[in-house]
């Protein structure tokens, strides 16, 4: 499933690596963004400095996942895992336990993103270096052009009316970049 997330509220708890991991993957759709942690490595220090999100550094408290639309547990901590995303049963908060499927509604696919194209890649859970390794593959694979060719595309898209005949122009357009920038 592909959300626009730039107006949902994200809880971040934890603030480690896999909470840096998690951070740097989010900060491509939203920065409404919050984190609770006792400790934060410099690296998740500097993403929340560089985007301005709100650190409340402590541990979690019963309670702080109200109020926010999607709620990231990325702590040592699977007792707390678990409280979290039984707390957050009978809501509409989205809980992600890392690395713990049993405690969550949804998982982070491995994906690339170029301006507005951006590829999911799953393997639902089986293998994440699998997923990795296809996610490097294409983001090698796909031009770095993508970008300015999916802006003239959605201009394109205002400017005619819909039918037959825009679908057919289109497909053209696709066809003959996919000829020029991608190697049979």
């Amino acid at each position: 499933m592909f959300m626009d997330m730039t107006k949902l509220k994200v809880l971040v708890v934890g603030g480690g690596v896999v909470a840096t991991e998690k951070l740097e993957k989010l900060i491509d759709f939203t920065t409404e963004i919050t984190v609770i942690a006792l400790r934060v490595d410099e690296e998740a220090q500097a993403i929340i400095d560089q985007h301005a999100l709100v650190l409340h550094q402590r541990a979690y408290e019963v309670g702080d996942i109200k109020g926010f639309d999607i709620v990231i547990v990325a702590t040592d901590t699977q007792v707390l895992h678990q409280e979290i995303y039984e707390e957050s049963r009978g809501s509409r908060i989205l809980v992600n336990s890392v690395d713990n499927t049993a405690y969550c509604d949804f998982i982070f696919p491995s994906y690339v993103k170029k301006e507005d194209l951006t590829i999911a890649f799953s393997t639902g859970g089986a293998s994440p270096a699998f997923a990795k390794q296809i996610r490097q593959h294409f983001e090698k694979v796909i031009p770095d052009s993508v970008g300015a060719f999916l802006e003239k595309m959605k201009a394109l898209r205002t400017t005619m009316p819909k039918g037959k005949e825009r679908m057919a122009y289109f497909d053209t357009l696709v066809t003959e970049y996919f000829q020029k920038h991608f190697k049979s």
